[in-house]
């Protein structure tokens, strides 16, 4: 369920300026997977996420799964910090956090526990879990390992699952062991086919995500669309839900506070 639970307000925005954002998924580091392939497009992005009303992203580069141990705990952290200094060299506002996009593994806690895989912030309060698109793999013994570590999972994109589809009894178990949702802007919007839309309003319409985020890959094809989620969002439920979802939630896992308590 969404938290009620919001941090300190920003100062208000002005009249034509986007509604402030804050991302904790996000493809944004150049060149390590398939995000950004240079340092221009990854500016280009963080310039469009500024536009955005993103404020806060967490660069979240995929581990495991098909990119094993390519991009380790250190060379994310690393090449967190030499695009931050980019950034701030550019004139861009945006704060860089470190994070990764992980694929389920039975070596996850593991991998945790020896600084290799990231958990959101670095902070070992969040992770970002993945599921494989072709295949399920029941992720609950994992969401109940994390847990029981004081790590709260943040199942990404289960929207644009197929096999998710309509599979209420797998999510609410993991919801009941801690877990909480996190969907794409771009799929509230439709870039991911009617189905995988269909089914995030599905999601947000029966209370179940507590987190959207752009999982954006760049400027072009995968661009955040965190606004235009935002005005949907609001649109239907009014701004303080919408809210909540884009930047308050968002705002409770940058400061390692847990969802839903």
């Amino acid at each position: 369920m969404p938290s009620d639970e919001r941090p300190a307000s920003s100062p208000p925005a002005e009249p034509d300026a986007p509604q402030p954002c804050a991302d904790v998924h996000c493809h944004v580091l150049p060149g390590v997977d398939d995000g950004p392939t240079d340092l221009a497009e990854s500016l280009a992005l963080c310039r469009m996420l500024v536009a955005d009303g993103v404020v806060d992203v967490v660069a979240s580069p995929h581990q495991l799964g098909p990119y094993e141990l390519d991009n380790s705990g250190p060379a994310i952290r690393a090449a967190l910090a030499a695009l931050q200094a980019e950034i701030d060299a550019a004139g861009i506002s945006l704060r860089l956090h470190a994070g990764a996009d992980v694929r389920i593994d039975e070596r996850l806690v593991r991998l945790i526990d020896e600084g290799t895989v990231l958990t959101i912030g670095d902070q070992r309060r969040h992770l970002l879990l993945e599921l494989p698109h072709e295949t399920f793999v029941e992720p609950l013994p994992v969401i109940e390992e994390l847990a029981a570590r004081g790590v709260q999972t943040v199942m990404t994109h289960p929207e644009r699952h197929r096999y998710l589809a309509g599979s209420r009894r797998r999510i609410a178990a993991w919801l009941d062991a801690g877990a909480v949702l996190q969907i794409t802007a771009g799929s509230l919007v439709g870039d991911f086919g009617r189905q995988a839309r269909d089914e995030a309003w599905r999601l947000v319409d029966e209370e179940l995500v507590d987190l959207v985020a752009s999982d954006a890959h760049d400027s072009r094809r995968r661009p955040p669309r965190m606004q235009q989620a935002r005005e949907l969002l609001a649109a239907r439920y009014g701004m303080e839900y919408a809210r909540r979802l884009t930047y308050d939630n968002p705002r409770q896992v940058l400061a390692g506070r847990r969802l839903g308590d």
